[in-house]
């Protein structure tokens, strides 16, 4: 029996594959509740650190509840890879460790160029053309700067430069940031996406945090459920999720619509997905490439 409240962090690592990292991060996240440290790629791998706060009166059992979840949870995702998941390694550290460990590490960054995340904790006075989105490790962002949400925010941005864009539909939203993005470029009325419970409680939590709820609202429906007609549509997911998502995503742009998806690697992937939303009546607009990802811009 641990000391009624006592708080404790599990801190979890995990070695993965790098076509894995930001969709690890964002479970991590999620299922946590806190930030996430990814060490650079070396070698094809990176290893991610999660924090799970630990406050009940059994800790034993809450971290075996919390290894369980996460182990299950992997199994799935890398499932979809066809790849084994790491197995966690795993150490408990005091609340004040961690509260510390993190101020260090956690500093106001820019995103995209003009979008900058900051945690509570520091000062940042933003320049005329900066957006800032305030999101501390407890609010689940991963601070790592991830190539397909980078590259999704770029065109995002680049929609929005190109003229009024009031309806947007976020499908996958994890944490929320491209909705809030979003929301700071312009848009009126955004839907955001998730089938994880989870997804959506952090997506909810960070969205009134920044003063966005009035423009943003979180659902977790199915894709299939949704009506309406959207001016822009973004989804970084993998890519077979973005190819079976494709017609309902399409039949839901509005005239001149765009829609931006992300989370694909370069070449084979590349390929289908922009032959398969062609078929459906897209055109090829931008892309943008990082490393091995790609995030592209197609238009009705």
């Amino acid at each position: 029996m641990s000391e009624l409240g006592k708080v404790k962090w599990l801190k979890v690592g995990l070695e993965c594959p790098e076509i894995t990292l930001e969709a690890v991060v964002d479970l991590v996240g999620v299922l946590s509740g806190s930030g996430v440290e990814q060490a650079p790629v070396k070698n094809g791998q990176s290893v991610i650190h999660g924090f799970f706060r630990l406050e009940g009166e059994n800790i034993e059992a809450e971290q075996q509840t919390a290894l369980q979840r996460l182990e299950q949870e992997l199994a799935d995702l890398f499932g979809l890879y066809g790849l084994t998941p790491p197995q966690p390694e795993y150490s408990l550290m005091a609340d004040e460790d961690w509260a510390t460990s993190w101020q260090h590490f956690f500093t106001p960054f820019a995103i995209i160029p003009g979008l900058v995340i900051k945690p509570s904790w520091e000062e940042y006075t933003p320049a005329e053309d900066e957006q800032v989105i305030e999101m501390d490790p407890g609010m689940a962002f991963g601070t790592g700067q991830h190539a397909s949400t980078q590259l999704a925010l770029g065109l995002i941005r680049s929609c929005f430069d190109g003229g009024i864009l009031t309806r947007v539909l976020d499908v996958g939203t994890g944490t929320g940031i491209l909705a809030m993005s979003a929301a700071l470029f312009g848009a009126e009325q955004i839907v955001a996406l998730d089938n994880d419970p989870e997804a959506v409680r952090v997506a909810q939590e960070n969205i009134a945090h920044n003063q966005l709820a009035d423009k943003i609202t979180v659902s977790g429906d199915d894709l299939l459920r949704i009506s309406g007609q959207y001016d822009l549509i973004c989804a970084n997911i993998i890519h077979d999720v973005l190819v079976d998502m494709a017609s309902n995503m399409v039949q839901l742009l509005a005239d001149k619509g765009s829609v931006v998806l992300a989370g694909i690697l370069q070449g084979e992937q590349e390929e289908n997905i922009i032959r398969i939303y062609q078929e459906l009546g897209l055109k090829m607009g931008q892309t943008l490439y990082e490393d091995e990802w790609v995030s592209l811009l197609l238009t009705t």
